[in-house]
């Protein structure tokens, strides 16, 4: 199969670019190597990338002109190029534009292929709100711009498999942690103050706050698992993640447990926004696709902690 990855450059996307490689097929990825992090680590996913034969074209979805470097003989599309996360350097133009208006571009391109068989949207449990923990048919409630956006780029994509003019699902992923995660998230950061003996910014009243901290290699298993299911899986939103809650303080925990240093905190005002509780139901991901996440809280820090120091220290 010939497969489009957005984001290709990103922690999730890059993931999947190998994993789709691995089991034979051919990967196009996309990604416009965004500065909202720092693209040092979207350049040595590339780099790992390209040494297993995945090239990355740099284009924005924002802008049409994308689709003309990009072939019509597309089989599948995995769409994980997005705005991101609780930020307050991002606005809500740039949620719109990149989220919304990227995934509606997307979906024009998507129109045009004939051979296309399935656009998968990757989703997030953030659209759910300040508690994500039921099945996914719950009324959505997002607490924040991104949340709200990525509801709106969800029903674009499925919205066509209503018309019946392709088939699509919606992939809604849970909490993931691993090696390649973006520098702002929490356990590259807690890593980081570890290794770098600086304070960790921990949000009042989140140290209780409970997360499905799902390993990337568990979710990507969902999400390829969906290739050759187009038939059952169309017009379907399936949450991955695992049914295992940690509070944020297991998290410390376990990263000083791995390192072998105690971390400090700094105690910072709370996000608005923010989830409480997050604890994926799986019901139909494992109806569906048989699907049975695996690994424990503590091995998916320890190879998050094994790839941050051969990279970065």
């Amino acid at each position: 199969m010939k497969i489009l990855v957005t984001g290709a450059a990103g922690f999730i996307g890059s993931h999947t670019c190998e994993r789709l490689k691995g089991l034979g097929h051919e990967v196009i990825g996309l990604d416009n190597f965004s500065a909202y992090y720092n693209l040092e680590l979207k350049h040595l996913n590339e780099n790992a990338l390209n040494k297993k034969n995945i090239s990355i074209i740099k284009k924005d979805l924002r802008d049409n002109a994308f689709a003309e470097a990009l072939p019509k003989d597309i089989n599948y599309i995995f769409h994980f190029a997005a705005q991101p996360g609780l930020s307050s350097t991002s606005s809500f133009e740039d949620y719109l534009s990149n989220n919304v208006i990227g995934t509606k571009n997307l979906i024009d391109y998507a129109l045009t292929l004939p051979d296309l068989k399935l656009f998968v949207n990757i989703g997030t449990s953030s659209i759910y709100g300040l508690e994500a923990t039921s099945a996914e048919t719950i009324v959505p409630k997002p607490a924040s711009y991104y949340g709200v956006t990525k509801l709106a780029a969800e029903q674009l994509v499925l919205q066509k498999s209503r018309e019946q003019l392709f088939k699509s699902c919606s992939l809604r992923l849970y909490s993931v942690i691993g090696p390649r995660e973006r520098p702002e998230k929490m356990y590259t950061k807690l890593i980081a103050c570890a290794f770098n003996n600086t304070e960790f910014p921990l949000y009042n009243g989140s140290a209780t706050h409970l997360r499905s901290f799902t390993y990337v290699g568990d979710i990507v298993d969902g999400i390829t698992s969906v290739i050759g299911n187009d038939a059952k899986v169309n017009g379907e939103i399936i949450n991955l993640g695992t049914e295992v809650e940690h509070t944020t303080q297991d998290g410390i925990r376990a990263v000083e447990n791995i390192v072998g240093k105690t971390i400090k905190i700094n105690n910072v005002e709370a996000r608005a926004g923010d989830q409480l509780r997050t604890k994926a139901n799986i019901d139909k991901a494992r109806k569906l696709l048989n699907y049975n996440p695996k690994t424990t809280l503590l091995e998916s820090v320890k190879a998050q902690v094994e790839w941050y120091r051969a990279n970065f220290l």
